[in-house]
């Protein structure tokens, strides 16, 4: 594991940085600066205070709190969360709560979401009138043949 320099800045001095509860993990905590609460199937777009500015080369991806979805049904709606290099804007999380009977509250620093930060590929697209065949061509959702109930094999 190599460490990355991101720069780092907050809406306010009282926003936590994000950090690492355990050595070796790959998510930081964000928190968030508003409190809230969510009711059953409710969701909500939920500032963090943070602001980045990542390397070329870098994404920041924001992931739901294993622990949130578990135990509250608590999860991002667009997993992950994309947060490019060139962004310089407060990240939010779009938080949304799956739970059918229970509310679910949120008091300013709460743990929200985990930062994940990655390297990637710039990807060459190279238009072609055919693509090479593959063992598996285009058979998709569901072409392994799992089955589920009230499908048709």
């Amino acid at each position: 594991m190599t460490d990355v320099d991101v720069l780092l800045s907050t809406t306010s001095p009282e926003v936590p940085t994000p950090a690492y509860s355990h050595p070796g993990d790959a998510g930081a905590d964000l928190t968030t600066r508003v409190a809230l609460t969510l009711e059953p199937g409710e969701r909500a777009t939920v500032p963090t205070g943070v602001k980045i500015a990542l390397p070329d080369g870098y994404v920041a991806l924001v992931h739901p709190r294993s622990g949130l979805a578990s135990k509250k049904g608590i999860t991002v709606v667009n997993a992950p969360g994309t947060v490019d290099a060139g962004y310089r804007g407060e990240i939010a999380v779009t938080l949304l709560n799956t739970d059918a009977s229970q509310a679910v509250s949120f008091e300013v620093g709460d743990r929200i979401a985990q930062l994940v930060i990655q390297r990637v590929e710039r990807a060459r697209f190279i238009e072609v009138e055919h693509l090479p065949g593959s063992h598996r061509g285009d058979g998709g959702f569901g072409s392994t043949g799992v089955d589920t109930p009230g499908s048709p094999a």
